[in-house]
Parts: structure tokens; C-alpha cells; sequence
């Protein structure tokens, strides 16, 4: 792996900011459209898109596309996490499995010298 591995911490960082929009687009629902509870959760949900999107620009000029794209795949366990700890919601052992496969699939994209540039 030639790229920079504080490259790959800013970046996985910003996808676990990224992945948080979920809760607040979730818990926005459960108000009425354009109440002042849904307006907070939205206007914080933009917030951490831009905040998202910035990083992710910082990041493409150190990791190649292909490779961060492949990379985004790790919101899912962090959406997971989310899921658990502010809804209740169960990780099941074929959810664990499934993340472990996306995992692995990210480490051997990651590490291997046959990514094309980008």
C-alpha cells in the first residue's frame, strides 16, 4: 500500500461522520415536516454532509478513487453501530457476517498492487 495510512484514518473519519446523517434523517422523521424539531435535525444533517464532503476532497488528493470509493462500504458497520446503540435495533450474527465480508473485501482492495490509477 503506497498511500498515506494518516490518509486512510482522515478518510475513514469522515465516513464515520458521514454514516451519522442516517440517525438525524431518522430522527427527523419522527416529527411533522417543517417543525422546528425536523428543521434542527435537517439543518444538522446538512451540516454534516458538508462537513463530509469537504474531507472527502482533502482525502482524493492522497488516495486513489477507486480505492476511497471501495473504502465508503465501511459506513455500513458504522450504520450498524448507529442502529444499535440509538434505536434498539439487533446486530444478528448474518449482519456481522456481512459486514465481516465487506471488511475483507475493503482490506484487499486497500492492499492491492493491482488497483488501477485513477
Amino acid at each position: 500500500m503506497n498511500q498515506k495510512p494518516l490518509a486512510f484514518i482522515f478518510m475513514h473519519a469522515g465516513f464515520l461522520i458521514y454514516s451519522f446523517y442516517t440517525v438525524l434523517g431518522k430522527l427527523a422523521a419522527q416529527y411533522n415536516f417543517l417543525s422546528f424539531r425536523w428543521c434542527v435535525f435537517y439543518v444538522a444533517l446538512i451540516l454534516i454532509l458538508f462537513i463530509y464532503a469537504v474531507i472527502w476532497q482533502q482525502v482524493l488528493k492522497h488516495i486513489k478513487l477507486s480505492v476511497a470509493t471501495a473504502n465508503k462500504a465501511a459506513t455500513i458497520v458504522w450504520g450498524m453501530l448507529w442502529s444499535a446503540l440509538f434505536f434498539n435495533e439487533t446486530i444478528t450474527q448474518k449482519k456481522i457476517l456481512g459486514a465481516l465480508v465487506i471488511l475483507g473485501g475493503i482490506i484487499l482492495l486497500s492492499t492491492s498492487k493491482d488497483v488501477p490509477n485513477d
